[in-house]
């Protein structure tokens, strides 16, 4: 029971689990017909497809080792909507603008998942785009509202180093140590495959001609299906749905806000290549465009001479006529890495450690066996953008999978500590705020058991 709760409240609700919240409903009203009514905080309300579906969220996060029973996926989402009822109180500030962006990302995610605005507004079953927005506008002014609630309830919370180390005792005494899996800290020097003059120029001309085919009656979407290289050319023949906080690239996104409706482009550049594009319509403050990618051919001579290239940089730091750091500083084309000497970052923490356990099976192919300080061979990738490059890693650091200890693992401890704490403050203050908030819970849930006392039973 104790493992199925600690996980069930380090389990964050996603975007996508509370937008999945709306999908049986065209409006609030009608949900109250068709929809069972859970119980009702203050102003707020779960209902019985509530609980569903959000055990069905977490079933599935923790990948169908964490069960949670309706009760408990209840009690849960009373914690929520108890922090939502009383941000409101609180005079909690969401601003608007804040929670418009948080609905253009919401739209954005499932424009890409479902192809276009369109379809997604046919799958949910709204009316149109406006009728979406404002749904998600409420999904996400609420899941604001909970978040600067628990913000400013625990503000103040902080661990002293003593608490830290009793918080580790008593872990340790209970035989409840967490083991931590292997971490590795990775660098690498990355050498792009440039295309000649005379390529870049041809791919130009070639766009510059087809702006003035099309611009004499030639159809954009059929010269796109036949030149583009973008890979989503044949569902929607170049066309797509721009917001300025859409997740297109900055230079797509500035040439769609400075045409005029019918107008084409010049080529432009960016990391994928050469692009034109046409305007077709203005939505708001969204722009519907087409774009043809054009991106240069790299004869394989070319990618031969990088590869050397890269083995050369190798051969020079083994040898130690130059450092990695210095190789990287001279020679490296990532623009991500080439300033921090090369360092990795994460992209799903933004921390620069990768667990070894959990990486790309391809990357973990290649550093597993690694020590610290050692290099991968050179190899060749590709990125999304469609560069070509060799590249090759130094394992900067390396931890093994390894029970928690209090010197080498304080920070991660510290972490285990703060969040343990904060629980048990907003815990602390959930108990006082259940006695003077209006609960009203339906008869099927009345036999459930709960940590606090939200059925307001007397002698609690």
């Amino acid at each position: 029971m104790q493992q199925k709760i600690t996980i069930l409240k380090n389990i964050k609700i996603t975007l996508l689990t509370a937008f999945l919240g709306l999908i049986s409903m065209a409006s609030f009203s009608q949900k109250i017909k068709i929809d069972g009514v859970a119980v009702v905080i203050g102003k707020n309300i779960v209902l019985d497809s509530d609980i569903e579906k959000f055990k069905q969220e977490v079933e599935v996060r923790s990948e169908g080792k964490i069960k949670i029973s309706d009760c408990e996926m209840l009690e849960e989402l009373m914690q929520q909507k108890l922090l939502a009822h009383h941000a409101i109180i609180d005079s909690v500030l969401v601003v608007d603008a804040e929670i418009e962006s948080r609905v253009e990302q919401s739209v954005q995610y499932f424009t890409q998942q479902y192809g276009s605005v369109d379809k997604v507004i046919k799958a949910y079953g709204f009316n149109d785009l406006d009728d979406l927005k404002k749904e998600l506008f409420t999904v996400q002014t609420e899941n604001a509202l909970i978040e600067k609630e628990q913000q400013k309830i625990t503000e103040k919370v902080d661990v002293t180093p003593e608490e830290v180390r009793l918080y580790f005792n008593s872990l340790k005494e209970k035989e409840e140590l967490p083991e931590f899996s292997a971490e590795i800290e990775l660098a690498q020097i990355v050498i792009n495959a440039k295309p000649t003059k005379e390529e870049t120029e041809r791919i130009i001309n070639k766009l510059n001609e087809i702006k003035k085919e099309v611009e004499d009656g030639a159809s954009f979407k059929m010269k796109a299906i036949i030149n583009s290289n973008d890979p989503g050319v044949t569902q929607n023949g170049g066309r797509y749905e721009v917001t300025k906080e859409s997740q297109f690239i900055k230079e797509f996104k500035e040439t769609a806000f400075s045409l005029d409706v019918g107008q084409i482009s010049k080529p432009f550049k960016s990391d994928f290549g050469y692009h034109l594009m046409q305007l077709h319509e203005v939505k708001g403050n969204m722009r519907i465009a087409s774009h043809i990618l054009m991106q240069p051919e790299i004869p394989g001579a070319k990618l031969i001479e990088t590869r050397e290239k890269a083995e050369k940089i190798v051969k020079d730091i083994n040898s130690g006529i130059i450092t990695f750091e210095e190789a990287v500083e001279k020679y490296s084309d990532d623009k991500e890495t080439k300033n921090n000497g090369g360092l990795i970052l994460n992209p799903y923490t933004g921390e620069s450690t990768f667990d070894l356990i959990g990486m790309d099976p391809a990357l973990y192919a290649r550093v597993a066996e690694l020590k610290k300080g050692e290099l991968t061979e050179v190899f060749y990738d590709q990125n999304r953008s469609g560069e070509k490059m060799y590249k090759f890693m130094i394992m900067r650091d390396r931890t093994d999978t390894h029970t928690a200890d209090l010197i080498d693992d304080y920070v991660k401890i510290q972490g285990l500590a703060l969040a343990k704490k904060k629980e048990e403050t907003i815990t602390k203050w959930s108990k006082e705020k259940i006695k003077d908030t209006y609960i009203k819970m339906s008869d099927a849930f009345s036999k459930c058991t709960f940590e606090k006392n939200w059925k307001k039973e007397t002698g609690k």
